[in-house]
């Protein structure tokens, strides 16, 4: 019984690996190293960490990045952080997206932006950089501005001149507290994207 369902577990991962429409690229923006790793502008990583904690994945150092592959309701997502810095994430992305064959409908970015509120979720099938470093990189190394973005706000509570310091700084323990249940909601976001489709998931998430 267990040879069986073996082989049928195989028989689906390569129909999934051979159908473009199946296969996704979530891509979470940050810089790689301990100095990073709570800070605003790496909620990316954070998202996808979350997600892999969920689906008990485990990422593997790669080219360009850390990878893992999760498998949920017939799809194939594929968990990128990319190991470039934030400024040059394009590489990292268009890397896997020839690799792997990645339809540019079938590509999700995550992002910080603190032109939002601290926690909101909003998601969109393109727009553009709005100053941010990682997607402009993107857009340049792709040469469109057209793949689906999930931005996650940061607020904007820094004085002028005091951006940058702001988002490489860390959560206050309000934000702090409240990160696990953003997180679940970012991860269920992902999720959707991949079986829902951007339009049904912009319904369900943004603002929320």
């Amino acid at each position: 019984m267990l040879s069986v369902l073996k082989k049928l577990f195989y028989k689906e991962e390569k129909k999934i690996q051979k159908d473009p429409m199946k296969k996704y690229l979530v891509v979470g923006l940050g810089n790689i190293g301990p100095k990073y790793q709570d800070t605003r502008h790496n909620i990316g990583f954070q998202i996808l960490d979350a997600l892999a904690k969920e689906e008990n994945l485990t990422f593997e150092t790669q080219k360009l990045g850390d990878l893992a592959t999760l498998k949920h309701k017939g799809r194939m997502l594929l968990l990128l952080k990319p190991n470039t810095y934030m400024n040059l994430s394009g590489k990292a992305v268009r890397y896997w997206q020839n690799k792997e064959k990645i339809l540019p409908e079938n590509i999700l970015i995550i992002t910080d932006d603190i032109n939002l509120p601290f926690g909101a979720l909003r998601l969109k099938a393109k727009g553009s950089a709005g100053g941010h470093n990682g997607l402009k990189d993107i857009e340049t190394q792709l040469s469109t501005s057209t793949y689906a973005r999930f931005r996650f706000g940061v607020g904007a509570e820094f004085s002028k001149g005091r951006q940058v310091d702001y988002v490489l700084g860390t959560w206050n323990p309000d934000e702090a507290s409240a990160m696990p249940e953003r997180l679940q909601k970012g991860t269920a976001l992902i999720k959707s994207f991949a079986t829902a489709g951007l339009a049904h998931t912009m319904n369900i998430f943004n603002g929320k």
